[in-house]
């Protein structure tokens, strides 16, 4: 059986939405990243509980004309970047908020 990859916002970040944009500032050490259409999506779903799987299909597929196959590669691709800019937290198991903490969840 597959495991699920589960993704959340970092709470050592500064997050706001322009148009279809998403501007987020890492507090750690103020880098900016700007979020495209498709990264926002998966930014405004990442709660912690739903597995990314999940979130690329109902919400990019729905969305946008792409395979799930395509879709969930790039969306791993994405998440796994932003984790390494400690702006995302990823894990094999659901985050709660009381299991969130400052460190990389993984």
């Amino acid at each position: 059986m597959k495991n699920h990859q589960y993704v959340t916002r970092s709470t050592a970040i500064a997050a706001r939405a322009l148009g279809d944009e998403t501007m987020v500032m890492s507090a750690t050490n103020s880098t900016l990243f700007t979020l495209d259409e498709v990264a926002s999506v998966i930014w405004a779903a990442a709660d912690g509980v739903t597995p990314l799987e999940e979130i690329v299909v109902n919400k990019i597929c729905a969305q946008y004309d792409i395979a799930p196959g395509t879709a969930l590669q790039d969306a791993q691709t994405l998440v796994e970047q932003l984790a390494g800019h400690g702006i995302l937290l990823l894990s094999d198991q659901p985050l709660v908020p009381s299991s969130v903490s400052r460190k990389e969840a993984r």
